[in-house]
C-alpha cells in the first residue's frame, strides 16, 4: 500500500513551524499536508500544529523510555508520554537508524524501489511523518536528535553561523573556525546520560566519524564501532543489539549522492535501493525482540537553476549585510554592527523575493519557536535576519561559496514539507 503524496507545489510551500514539547500534535498526513494551504506567498497564517511529540527531538527520549531507562531533556520532560504518543513498544534492546537526507516524501515517491521500507509503510503507524528541526540541515538536526533538545540550546543553528568568540563565520560539519564542540554544545547527550547509568550504548558508523567534532558534539558517550563496508556496519549494529541497551546506526549515502547528483537521479535511486537492502539485512540479522526505529535528519529538494539568486550580483541584497551564514535554502544574515537596522535589510529582501522566501527578523523567529527555547549565549550566533526559501529557489553567494556549492542539484534547510517531514518507521523483530 502506497501513500498519497501531495503535489510538488504544496510540498514546496513554507509550512507551519514545528514546536517542541511532549503533547500530541495533529498527526495525520492529511493535516500535515494541508497545513501549507494557509501559508500562501511564504507567509505565516493559521495552521495545524506540528512537531511536539512527533518531532526528531523526541525520538531518543522516547526510545530511552521504551528500553526502561527514561531520560528527560530540557524540552521533553516526559519520555514515557513520548513513547506512548509515538507508539513505541517496550523492548530490552533497540536500534535507531538515521538515514541522512531521506525525507518522508522522498521516501514516499520512491517506495517502488524499496521492498523492505515499503513493507514497513504498509503499517498505518508508519505512514505518519514527524518533523525535523529548523533549519532542516544536518548539523542542527544531529545535535537536536542526539541531545533530545533544540538548536536554541545546543548552539548548533546552521551549516555556518557566527563564531561569537572571533566574529568569523564558522562551519559546523567539520567545525572549521568554530568554537570547540564541547564548549559550543553543552547539553548532555542522551548517550552519555545512559552510559553514566551503566546502560550499553553502541554507535556503528564509518571509522572517520568516530571522533569527529560533530560526533563529539551530538553523540558523545557511546562506544563507537567503525567499519568501512556498509554491511559490516549493519552486522556490528545487529551484534551489539544482542545485549540489552541502545544501538545507533548512521547511514549517510542518500544525502551525499543527493547533493552531488540530485535526489531524483538514477544514481540516487541506485543508492536508495542499496540502503533498503542494508536495512532489510539489519532486520534479518538483529536478534528476535529487538526494536528497530528508522528516522532521518531532513528531506531534500531539487533546485531550479532558473530560480537561483546570487547575492554577489544583487547590490540591494548585499547592502548592509556584513556576513551571510546558513546555506542556500536557509540563510542567516548578519547586519553590520551598530550602524544598520535589521528591519531595513528584511524589507529589502522581502521586496526582492516576494513569495519566493519567508523573511523574518531573528526576534520574530525566536518568538515563533523556530529554534525552540533559545539560550542567552546562543542568541548572538543566530543571524539578525532569517531567510527560508520556498519552491525550488536557492540563494547563494558566489563571493564566499565555491562553484560546486552554488550549483548543487539537490539541497535542504528550509521550512517546507519536503524538507521538514521525515520518516518514523517502527519494526519490532
Amino acid at each position: 500500500m502506497g501513500i498519497e503524496v501531495p503535489d510538488m507545489e504544496e510540498l514546496l510551500r513554507i509550512t507551519a513551524t514545528a514546536q517542541y514539547g511532549d503533547q500530541a500534535p495533529a498527526t495525520s498526513m492529511q493535516s500535515a499536508a494541508s497545513a501549507t494551504s494557509a501559508e500562501s506567498d511564504a507567509g505565516e497564517g493559521p495552521h495545524a500544529p506540528r512537531g511536539y511529540a512527533r518531532h526528531l527531538s523526541a525520538v531518543l527520549p522516547a526510545l530511552t523510555a521504551a528500553i526502561g531507562q527514561p531520560v528527560p531533556t530540557a524540552v521533553h520532560a516526559d519520555p514515557k508520554r513520548l513513547q506512548r504518543e509515538l507508539g513505541l513498544p517496550d523492548a530490552s534492546s533497540a536500534i535507531v537508524v538515521l538515514v541522512d537526507g531521506l525525507g518522508f516524501w522522498n521516501l514516499g515517491m520512491r517506495l517502488g524501489h524499496a521492498p523492505y521500507l515499503r513493507s514497513l509503510m504498509n503499517e498505518p503507524i508508519n505512514r505518519r511523518p514527524v518533523s525535523t528541526c529548523a533549519p532542516s540541515t544536518t548539523v542542527a538536526a544531529m545535535a537536536t536528535f542526539g541531545t533530545g533538545t533544540c538548536p536554541g540550546l545546543t548552539g548548533m543553528t546552521g551549516y555556518t553561523q557566527r563564531n561569537t568568540q572571533t566574529g568569523e563565520l564558522a562551519q559546523l560539519i567539520a567545525f572549521k573556525n568554530a568554537i570547540p564542540p564541547l564548549e559550543l554544545q553543552r547539553q548532555p547527550t542522551i548517550f552519555e546520560t545512559l552510559a553514566d547509568r551503566g546502560v550499553r550504548i553502541t554507535s556503528s558508523g564509518l571509522p572517520k566519524f568516530a571522533d569527529s567534532p560533530l560526533t563529539v558534539a551530538a553523540f558523545r558517550g557511546a562506544r563507537y564501532i567503525g567499519n568501512e563496508r556498509p554491511n559490516d556496519r549493519v552486522f556490528a549494529a545487529a551484534e551489539a543489539a544482542r545485549t540489552p541497551g541502545l544501538t545507533y546506526l548512521y547511514v549517510r549515502d542518500a544525502d551525499k549522492v543527493g547533493h552531488n547528483y540530485g535526489w531524483d537521479s538514477d544514481r540516487w535511486i541506485g543508492t536508495f535501493e542499496r540502503i533498503d537492502a542494508q536495512l532489510a539485512l539489519l532486520h534479518r540479522s538483529a536478534p528476535k525482540g529487538t526494536l528497530i526505529v528508522i528516522v532521518a535528519d531532513h528531506g531534500m529538494v531539487s533546485v531550479d537553476p532558473d530560480e537561483r539568486i546570487d547575492i554577489a550580483a544583487e547590490p540591494e541584497l548585499a547592502k548592509d549585510v556584513a556576513m551571510v551564514g546558513g546555506e542556500p535554502r536557509s540563510l542567516m544574515l548578519y547586519a553590520a554592527d551598530g550602524v544598520v537596522d535589521p528591519r531595513d535589510i528584511a524589507d529589502r529582501w522581502r521586496n526582492r523575493l516576494g513569495g519566493r522566501a519567508l523573511v523574518r527578523l531573528c526576534d520574530d523567529a525566536v518568538r515563533d519557536g523556530v529554534y525552540g527555547p533559545v539560550d542567552e549565549r546562543v542568541r548572538p550566533m543566530i543571524g539578525d535576519v532569517l531567510v527560508q526559501a520556498a519552491g525550488a529557489v536557492t540563494i547563494v553567494d558566489s563571493r564566499i561559496q565555491t562553484e560546486k556549492a552554488t550549483h548543487l542539484p539537490s539541497v535542504h534547510g528550509s521550512q517546507t514539507l519536503m524538507e521538514m517531514d521525515i520518516p518514523f518507521l517502527i519494526d519490532l523483530i
